[in-house]
């Protein structure tokens, strides 16, 4: 068998990479996710059309545990974490985030309600990462992004409170025991334009806050609460790594 001395090349490129894991290779951005909740998740990846699935499109992590996400140039898409996941009984299910069953995604997109993570990198090497944590669909957990190292204009900082604790009854999204595992966004339970800003609400000076969003955005000042929040709660980051951690002050309620 002949190869070629590209591929020759690329496999070296590839070694090396491995091998030193303290060599940076300049092919995307890192992504690292942290679990700091006192339960295991399963964070899931979609991207959006056209991009390539990452990280087989979800995976298990237990309380305390970190995995790399390594993300090519030019990639969007959504982070999310999954709770209250059983794969081992008939009843495959996740109590949130679930994605038909399934551990691994493989590109399908959680049901929501969820906290989610948008992400957008840049193809041009030279732009910044944009990216946010939106509750337009609703809550399940709290999650904070930051740039490694450290950066406060790149940082999205945690929620004040768990907002399953304070969730109205009529946003509640139940277990079968009983327990509040997830908080819908008005738009999600009601389907309603105002709620939703689309057609006559359809822009920002008819889409305004409503008491639901204020209560969102009192517990998680720094996520997007509604389509056209105000400020837009958008970050640019120029860093190679991220961080994302999910229950970053160590709680967020169990649903099991």
């Amino acid at each position: 068998m002949r190869f070629h001395s590209t591929s020759l090349l690329q496999l070296f490129i590839i070694w090396s990479c491995i091998a030193y894991g303290k060599v940076t290779c300049n092919n995307g951005v890192t992504f690292y996710v942290q679990n700091k909740c006192s339960f295991p998740i399963w964070p899931a990846v979609a991207p959006n059309s056209g991009h390539p699935v990452l990280a087989s499109g979800g995976f298990y992590l237990p309380c305390g545990d970190t995995r790399r996400i390594d993300v090519p140039w030019g990639w969007s898409g959504r982070i999310w974490a999954r709770t209250g996941c059983d794969f081992a009984s008939n009843n495959q299910v996740c109590e949130t985030g679930d994605c038909g069953g399934r551990l691994e995604c493989n590109g399908l997109i959680g049901k929501p309600p969820v906290t989610l993570i948008q992400i957008a990198v840049q193809a041009d090497k030279s732009k910044p990462t944009f990216y946010d944590v939106s509750l337009v669909d609703g809550y399940n957990l709290p999650v904070a992004v930051n740039s490694k190292p450290v950066s406060s204009k790149c940082s999205i900082l945690g929620c004040h409170k768990d907002l399953k604790t304070t969730c109205p009854e009529e946003l509640q999204v139940l277990n079968g025991e009983g327990r509040v595992v997830a908080c819908k966004s008005a738009c999600l339970a009601f389907d309603n334009d105002r709620f939703c800003c689309r057609n006559a609400y359809g822009t920002p000076e008819k889409c305004k806050r409503t008491t639901y969003s204020m209560l969102f955005k009192e517990a998680c000042p720094n996520y997007y609460t509604y389509a056209y929040d105000t400020p837009p709660p958008l970050v640019t980051c120029s860093a190679k790594e991220y961080l994302i951690t999910f229950c970053p002050s160590g709680w967020g309620h169990s649903s099991t």
